[in-house]
């Protein structure tokens, strides 16, 4: 039989306390979150685009990083 505490700590985003540092693992928290993307999910999710808006909010930011990079390849 598994030990189903065991599995649900496995789940998910989670940040050990240590030392009553809540404000330190508060912000490794933050950083985990940033760095999954949930936030930015969330935002996306929060109203419905169309597909079509989708593809030419993607294209227009590919175009832009394109040129960013053209621009600091340029710079060099």
């Amino acid at each position: 039989m598994r030990d189903s505490r065991k599995e649900y700590q496995q789940r998910g985003l989670y940040v050990e306390v240590r030392g009553n540092d809540v404000a330190r693992a508060l912000r490794k928290l933050k950083k985990l979150i940033n760095a999954e993307g949930v936030v930015k999910e969330l935002r996306d999710k929060e109203y419905y685009e169309k597909p079509s808006l989708k593809r030419k909010k993607a294209k227009a930011a590919a175009r832009k990083r394109h040129l960013k990079e053209l621009e600091k390849k340029n710079d060099i």
